[in-house]
């Protein structure tokens, strides 16, 4: 997930309004090479946002919760097609084998629950739908799990800047921290992963 700073992404959200919000939040969720973009906190912005009257806060949720159900769908059935080849991919600018194998250790762990839970991290959120694909998992129970997602994370994390935002008035301007504290929060799943598969390497290394 990329990090802007708080006045570049209120400019970028802004600049992109409905159309580029949509966009966005479908091609994280469904594109694998667009990982990058900035996600929960583009959303959180977009909310904060609306509560100063520049979105319809009615009209932006269904809308990104939209983009959000339509990207995981783009990603499954690029996985059952061609998902595969993916593994034969060699490491460019824009693929990493690791961000695979990130996802499959998330899956592993949660099963059918990582399609919500992927949601809200990055880099996995995008990848999560393409390995139910690739895993064959029944479209049915995958697409239950991907509205539920997306209606918890598209519809909450945008609600949840909206409400801040009617709440505290001037909660602009400590968005900064609030920005950083949801990108941190993100990524803990990841690096708990990480600590736990460098801690199992440490142990089964043979003492000397």
């Amino acid at each position: 997930m990329a990090y802007l700073p708080q006045g570049e992404l209120e400019q970028f959200v802004r600049l992109v309004g409905y159309p580029g919000l949509f966009a966005a939040v479908f091609a994280e969720t469904g594109i694998f090479f667009m990982f990058f973009l900035p996600g929960s906190s583009m959303l959180f912005t977009a909310g904060l946002l609306a509560s100063h009257g520049l979105f319809n806060v009615w009209f932006l949720l269904p809308l990104i919760t939209l983009a959000a159900i339509l990207g995981d769908n783009t990603g499954y059935w690029f996985g059952t097609k061609v998902g595969p080849a993916l593994f034969k991919r060699e490491d460019s600018r824009f693929f990493r084998k690791s961000h695979v194998e990130k996802t499959r250790v998330f899956y592993e762990k949660h099963g059918v629950l990582a399609i919500v839970l992927a949601r809200f991290v990055p880099i996995v959120r995008t990848f999560a739908p393409i390995l139910g694909g690739i895993a064959g998992m029944r479209y049915r129970t995958f697409l239950a799990y991907n509205v539920a997602g997306g209606i918890l994370w598209g519809a909450g994390v945008t609600f949840s800047g909206y409400f801040l935002g009617e709440i505290f008035p001037q909660v602009d301007r400590y968005i900064t921290p609030i920005i950083l504290a949801i990108i941190i929060t993100s990524f803990m799943p990841l690096l708990n992963e990480w600590y736990k598969s460098r801690a199992k390497k440490t142990e089964s290394q043979p003492s000397i």
